[in-house]
């Protein structure tokens, strides 16, 4: 629990201007009137329990990071010299730091009774967030304690003002009442800032809160994120046990805990949170321990939810399930639906399909491993959820540069090692650049670490080589590379072929954003690390003869807009597809396949292109026995003071020209020096890392 020297306690319908002008220091109750109270000086009161911890421990601690609410006595105001800029790549974001143990210990100090009203809290673990972050409110489930998010409150305090909704044990107050509350805090905080949206995080009976906040302020820019909202309570499989609560008898009420935590969670997921699956013996041990001290701490949910709190709440979440309901159709916010497969509460999938029909902006992301808690479970962090489904802005429409949150070490570390640690085990890849004195050296001390720098090369069949080319810039020069993907990547037909999250999703973490011409200016007016395929989607979806053949239009453009800001250019060019995969089925054959033709055609004019003649399909392929896959980054091109230069058509064009001799070059040094390679076999690879190093320590031809 964090330690606090002073804090103050406002009924909120009474604090209209003070949450616009955000006072250091306050912190605001929901419901009540009078007066405000001031708590001694000494600690923070934690429903009338004093709460005077290490800083380091989770809770309900308020501190005078974000949300500008806490000390006021030792605390530098919130300005300039607190709210950093910007994150920097593979920045700390603590994600896994915490568990559903860590909420049990701090749900504990957080439940003694005080009488009081329901209020906002800012959990000290947020910190600062970014300057001009956006307003996040988290409302909670049938707990009501409001630290469901505990396990994303580091990450989340950086991209957003975090405040989370407490509803004290024995509180009252109906589902219009708390309503009122959350929507009053809502306009107010719209009053002060306009032009930023107000993001409402409702956990199953907080989802059907934050719908109906929604629906009564339609002109309020919203942002809903619903995990498993309960919504779909009438078709809940434990409906029909509802009524036999009333006369469960006192003494056995204290099993109740041990139930629910079988029937709204996974306890094996719950236990994951922080244990690597390898090696197996250390993932077992480390399992057993999580569930040993998980296990003696769910007595704490028979203190949480009372017996005649447990019957309160059934009563509250079926009035909250019908207005929200009732008012679906009012709701004009952007909705972010999160189902779990594994919900035995509620039918989760069904009633995420359910609400995307109905609302008119929703999408959708399955988890089809987790239970209804998802989000105490070891799956994403919601941030990463967030900014892969594209919901992440400061303003009223997303700007793919000012935005972009960097990867943090975790997401690295998440999708490298665990949804894609197979690719770069098969690909085993290895990285030339070639330094100033043209001298081509192993790793990427040639590529500029200052920015702006346009990288330009070869598209491989299907971008295979894109997860190593980020992946090895991030870990070894800890430079995010901004991709300029095909704008059909970022449509609505993309979004409707798969609720899970995807390689698209991952892609947009990883900085992917739509190709267009100003996106490139602002990357490069960003001085960003820009990736740029000139022969975009008809190079990566190439026929079969066509491999290594740059297929490039007849188009400079992008020297020139290099020029204009200085951008140092590097051709690459990769090698490596194949090794990989065969080419069976190209465009060409399967438009001579009868009926797949048709689907084929309907499918492309439904596409949006960044080009002309560009058809988008997928190919067929069949795989090899895995190569090895090598990169080479030419001599970086300078175009620092040549703007005037290159504005001449024919200087721009002998440039491009040269670039693209540079990208063949690179090419057919690696197919020739790839012949050198006594370990570009996949199984002699394994062979060596059996007896002598790691997949990165494979040798590899001497350039």
């Amino acid at each position: 629990m964090g330690s606090i020297s002073s804090f103050w306690v406002s009924p909120c319908l009474q604090i209209n201007s003070g949450i616009g002008q955000r006072h250091v220091g306050r912190v605001f109750s929901s419901l009540g009137s009078g007066e405000s109270s001031g708590l001694p000086s000494e600690s923070f009161m934690s429903n009338g329990a004093p709460v005077v911890k290490e800083k380091e421990k989770i809770g309900s601690g308020i501190d005078g990071g974000n949300g500008h609410m806490g000390s006021r006595v030792g605390q530098k105001k919130r300005g300039e010299d607190v709210a950093p800029e910007k994150l920097d790549a593979l920045w700390d974001d603590g994600f896994g730091t915490t568990s559903m143990k860590d909420y049990l210990d701090a749900a504990k100090e957080m439940i003694k009774p005080d009488g009081g009203p329901p209020r906002w809290f800012c959990p000290v673990e947020c910190g600062y967030p970014l300057k001009d972050s956006p307003l996040l409110l988290f409302l909670p489930g049938m707990d009501g304690v409001g630290l469901g998010l505990i396990m994303h409150h580091k990450p989340l305090g950086k991209a957003f003002e975090v405040r989370c909704l407490h509803i004290p044990v024995y509180d009252r107050t109906p589902f219009e009442g708390l309503v009122e509350c959350v929507e009053q805090t809502v306009r107010d905080e719209h009053a002060s800032s306009p032009n930023k949206p107000i993001y409402l995080v409702g956990d199953s009976f907080g989802g059907c809160l934050a719908l109906a906040v929604a629906a009564h302020n339609p002109s309020i820019d919203l942002v809903l994120i619903l995990a498993n909202p309960a919504t779909s309570l009438e078709s809940s499989p434990l409906r029909p046990f509802f009524p036999l609560l009333e006369d469960f008898p006192d003494e056995l009420h204290t099993t109740i805990p041990y139930l629910l935590s079988f029937v709204m969670g996974e306890p094996f997921k719950m236990a994951m949170v922080n244990v690597e699956p390898f090696p197996p013996a250390q993932m077992v041990r480390s399992l057993s321990e999580n569930l040993t001290a998980l296990l003696p701490r769910l007595s704490v949910v028979a203190d949480i939810i009372p017996k005649e709190t447990l019957i309160w709440k059934l009563k509250l979440l079926k009035s909250a399930a019908a207005h929200a309901n009732s008012r679906l159709h009012a709701v004009q916010a952007e909705v972010l639906v999160l189902a779990s497969g594994k919900d035995n509460m509620l039918p989760s999938e069904d009633e995420a399909k359910r609400l995307s029909s109905l609302l008119k902006n929703c999408k959708v992301r399955n988890f089809k491993d987790n239970g209804h808690t998802l989000l105490l479970e070891d799956s994403i962090s919601l941030l990463t959820i967030i900014k892969g489904t594209c919901k992440y802005r400061r303003s009223q429409r997303v700007d793919y540069v000012s935005d972009f949150l960097p990867p943090s070490m975790s997401e690295f570390k998440h999708t490298f090692d665990r949804v894609y640690g197979l690719v770069n085990f098969v690909e085993s890849p290895v990285m030339f650049s070639t330094l100033k004195d043209r001298k081509i050296v192993k790793g990427l001390d040639g590529v500029p670490v200052e920015g702006p720098v346009l990288l330009v090369g070869y598209h491989m069949l299907m971008g295979l080589e894109l997860y190593n080319l980020l992946k090895a810039f991030l870990s070894e020069k800890k430079i995010m590379i901004r991709g300029l993907a095909h704008p059909h990547l970022f449509s609505e037909s993309i979004e409707n072929q798969t609720s899970d999250l995807s390689f698209f999703d991952y892609m947009r973490v990883f900085g992917a954003l739509p190709v267009s011409a100003t996106s490139f200016f602002n990357l490069l007016s960003s001085k960003s690390h820009v990736l740029l395929y000139p022969g975009g989607a008809r190079e990566a979806l190439h026929r079969r003869g066509e491999a290594y053949k740059l297929l490039w239009p007849d188009q400079p453009e992008f020297v020139r807009m290099a020029a204009r800001f200085g951008a140092t250019i590097v051709p690459f060019g990769v090698v490596g597809e194949d090794d990989l995969l065969e080419l069976v089925l190209d465009y060409d054959d399967q438009m001579r396949i009868p009926i797949w033709n048709e689907y084929l055609r309907q499918n492309s004019g439904d596409m949006t292109r960044a080009r002309a003649n560009e058809d988008l399909f997928i190919p067929g392929v069949l795989p090899k026995l895995p190569g090895r896959f090598y990169y080479l980054f030419a001599r970086p091109i300078e175009t620092k003071g040549k703007e005037e230069m290159l504005m001449d058509k024919d200087n721009a064009k002998e440039l491009y020209l040269q670039i693209k001799s540079e990208v063949e070059s690179s090419l057919a040094y690696l197919l020739k020096k790839r012949e050198e390679d006594p370990y570009r076999n996949i199984i002699d690879r394994t062979i060596y890392r059996a007896f002598y190093a790691p997949a990165h320590d494979v040798p590899t031809f001497s350039p």
